[in-house]
């Protein structure tokens, strides 16, 4: 099968990206990506998606032979996901909590229809050369809403409860167990009846960031407003922008709200663990690059976002002649902005103190180009369906060391969710 593309020419893209998800969303596998035009270091694509599945990755011995066979295999445009559970082959940490959302540990496919928005134009890359009957699909695709009940999540853990396990995490930084470690709570409805793609464009309105997911598996949805990007390969150059460092927006005020990056920028602990984070993923980097190339381009780069400010720091390097996705994948994931340091180590402490499976959240969804390029995003401030189940969830977390507040982290958490929240609202 070969693909070809067409370009059509566009007007309004506000307009044809809601048309696009209109028609998409009818079909049983399909990943949106949104950049909602942030211009952050590394900026590629505004919009694009994968629909449809004209061959999905079987999975055989393991994941990562798996992934390694289907990618190499494969030398057209991927879409997919690494879920948090991956973490048993690449860390060979295993257990902890089940997965009620239930995706897999990875997911990878060739879509049947690639979709590129740009400013002014629209890519269609298509295996049927049915170009044409794809953009009118495209253009009168109506908006059909599922039948809905409103929603209200309960909280997997009390306060009381939480702040207690982030007291017993911060006995294992004393002891020296581990230095950081990002700890997550559930929030969560079991008899859920909600519309995704009601419920992503809430999200996208209420929070638009510039690694945003609408992506479906079968009966198994992610609608994700994140912004922070995993990992990224242009050419030869590999790029991590791990986010530690949260602080609270003053968007009423917009000195207060300068007050608040200065804050952030000026906070110890806030710094601390972003160094943390980044020597982590300087050391995972090093396996895959080559040696001397690996630098830190930007530390505690503050960027605004619509409910928070978050610090960012961008980590690059030259990739080694013959290392394929799945060598990146096996050094790299999970990546340490969702773990802490060291990695294996916490890996296992939160297998111990946290009480529902995260299952894709702390994983990763985007693509791969034909040309082994590749983008993909850290699945934060998402929420997670099965439609089967009618199983509704979204976690928050945060980065615990010795130094942090156990009622600030708390509040942290709550900033971090009340997105979430008004995603579900009518």
């Amino acid at each position: 099968m070969v693909r070809s593309f067409r370009t059509f020419p566009v007007s309004d893209g506000q307009h044809i990206k809601q048309q696009m998800l209109n028609w998409l969303s009818r079909f049983n596998i399909f990943c949106f990506l949104d950049d909602h035009q942030y211009a952050l270091p590394g900026h590629a694509l505004e919009c694009i998606a994968g629909v449809d599945a004209a061959v999905v990755m079987p999975v055989e011995s393991s994941y990562i032979t798996s992934i390694h066979q289907f990618t190499t295999q494969h030398k057209d445009w991927i879409f997919g996901h690494l879920g948090y559970a991956l973490k048993s082959e690449t860390e060979q940490v295993s257990g902890g909590a089940g997965d009620p959302v239930g995706f897999e540990p990875a997911f990878l496919f060739v879509p049947r229809w690639v979709i590129r928005l740009g400013s002014d134009v629209l890519h269609i890359g298509s295996l049927e050369n049915d170009h044409d009957a794809v953009w009118d699909a495209i253009l009168s695709a109506g908006s059909y809403h599922m039948d809905e009940e409103a929603v209200h999540l309960t909280p997997s853990l009390t306060k009381e409860e939480y702040i207690h396990k982030v007291r017993q995490l911060q006995e294992h930084i004393l002891r020296g167990n581990c230095y950081e470690v990002n700890f997550c709570q559930a929030f969560f409805n079991a008899s859920a009846m909600i519309d995704p793609l009601r419920v992503f464009r809430n999200l996208a309105r209420v929070s638009p960031n510039p690694f945003a997911a609408f992506y479906r598996v079968k009966e198994k949805f992610l609608m994700c407003a994140s912004p922070e990007r995993f990992i990224q390969l242009r050419g030869n150059t590999i790029i991590s922008q791990p986010i530690k460092g949260t602080i609270a927006r003053d968007l009423n005020d917009a000195a207060a709200d300068e007050g608040q990056q200065r804050q952030l920028l000026a906070s110890r602990k806030e710094k601390a663990e972003n160094v943390m984070v980044v020597d982590l993923v300087r050391n995972d980097l090093s396996r895959i690059c080559k040696e001397g190339t690996v630098r830190v381009s930007e530390l505690f780069g503050i960027y605004p976002f619509p409910q928070v400010h978050q610090m960012i720091s961008t980590i690059e390097g030259e990739l080694k002649a013959g290392v394929a996705f799945a060598d990146i994948v096996k050094a790299c994931f999970p990546m340490g902005s969702m773990t802490g340091a060291p990695k294996k180590k916490v890996l296992e402490l939160i297998d111990i103190y946290e009480t529902v499976g995260r299952g894709l959240f702390s994983g990763s969804v985007g693509y791969i180009s034909p040309e082994g390029n590749f983008d993909f995003n850290v699945v934060i401030r998402s929420l997670l369906f099965n439609q089967q189940k009618q199983y509704l969830t979204y976690l928050v977390g945060s980065g615990i060391t010795f130094y942090a507040d156990a009622e600030h982290e708390y509040a942290e958490c709550m900033v971090k969710a009340e997105a979430m929240e008004k995603a579900v609202e009518y």
